[in-house]
């Protein structure tokens, strides 16, 4: 695949060094490793291989990737690995698209309330969702779900909202009978938005009581209980945005789907269009405008663009995609048994390992075709350490 022209490991590059020294001591540990390694990936900082074409002798050297899930360079491979192991998962059903969408303040109190609130989201929106379905004027059914949190917008302001891709159905109750959906409709979203909203508000009052949350800035007041409760008081009258789309087009749109979000990150470098003294010019989507005018062009001041940039460096461990219902980790293979059982279907054929690539074919001669052998390791720079 061909390099894009301007990636945002040349603006951390470039702007980066100034850029921390002015924000020193506002820079999370975790947002400054991000930094570092975008910067150092595919680089000669991280070593790599050389290698050599056994069909047309054309050498090269393949420096090492950083690895690290924020980086817009790492996530394809990791993609698609995660998609081999969910293909065996996938049912002969209809899948549905579901989001669940923060609104804006609060939105705001999670920029410093990561990992509580991001939890919150995801186990709220999977209670709505499982609630819901398993309500006999609804559904009447246990159905599963796997979630995947974004925090941006398209132009890189802090959003937080969960993608969720779900089976159009469940078990029933006894665990009889599979359940079906409606064709072309999953759930009423006016009722899972009302019973999200109301659940979200009831624990984010438990959190604040338990001390669980921070506010600081033009939010301090609201450590005053007073000022919280009239701040949450317009929240239980607005409406929060859950909307469900038209179903996917068979299992292979599911996976062509999930492979454009799960390991998505807040901007991919083929929407950067140039850096030069007026700042980072990089596409984006508005999705308040209608046509062709929905896509433009927005340039910021680089340290603007990498503090927007930053806003989506998620805690250290915490996980992005979770799976809940009969997806769920720990009893996923049994309840996939059980529903491919009910729908009548085989279990899928295991993967074919013997076609599988070997470690010597995995670099490919961009000459003439051949594989690659790996004739040298190219060991990495020892990172500069201050003194005992």
């Amino acid at each position: 695949m061909e390099r894009p022209a301007l990636e945002v490991a040349d603006i951390f590059r470039t702007h980066g060094p100034a850029w921390r020294a002015k924000q020193s001591g506002h820079l999370s540990l975790g947002q400054l490793k991000v930094m570092s390694a975008i910067e150092q990936c595919r680089t000669a900082a991280l070593g790599g291989h050389a290698l050599r074409c056994n069909a047309c002798g054309h050498e090269e050297i393949s420096y090492n990737s950083c690895r690290n899930r924020h980086c817009p360079k790492c996530q394809a491979r990791a993609a698609q690995r995660w998609l081999e192991a969910r293909q065996a998962d996938l049912l002969p059903v209809e899948y549905y698209h579901v989001v669940f969408t923060l609104p804006e303040p609060i939105s705001a109190i999670a920029y410093t309330n990561k990992a509580v609130i991001y939890r919150l989201l995801f186990d709220l929106a999977a209670e709505t969702l499982t609630t819901i379905a398993a309500d006999p004027k609804h559904l009447g059914a246990q159905i599963g779900a796997t979630l995947v949190l974004h925090t941006w917008g398209s132009a890189l302001t802090h959003h937080p909202h969960v993608h969720g891709i779900v089976p159009g159905g469940g078990v029933s109750p006894d665990g009889q009978r599979w359940v079906a959906c409606r064709r072309g409709f999953f759930l009423p979203v006016r009722v899972l938005s009302r019973l999200f909203r109301r659940r979200f508000i009831e624990e984010l009052e438990k959190l604040y009581r338990a001390g669980r949350l921070q506010f600081f800035g033009e939010y301090a007041p609201l450590a005053d209980a007073g000022a919280f409760g009239r701040w949450l008081v317009p929240l239980r009258g607005c409406e929060w945005v859950v909307y469900a789309k038209r179903p996917f087009a068979g299992p292979e749109a599911v996976l062509a789907y999930l492979s454009r979000y799960t390991h998505r990150v807040a901007i991919s470098n083929r929407r950067l269009v140039a850096m030069d003294e007026n700042g980072v010019s990089f596409r984006w989507k508005d999705y308040r405008a209608k046509g062709p005018t929905r896509h433009k062009t927005m340039t910021l001041a680089a340290d603007e663009f990498m503090r927007r940039f930053l806003l989506h460096v998620l805690p250290t461990g915490f996980h992005r995609i979770r799976h809940y219902g009969l997806l769920a980790n720990a009893g996923r293979q049994q309840n996939l048994t059980t529903a491919r059982a009910l729908l009548d279907v085989p279990r899928p054929e295991p993967a074919d390992n013997a076609s599988a690539v070997t470690p010597s074919s995995t670099f490919v001669c961009r000459c003439c075709g051949g594989a690659m052998l790996i004739v040298e390791i190219v060991m990495r720079r020892q990172p500069i350490r201050a003194p005992p």
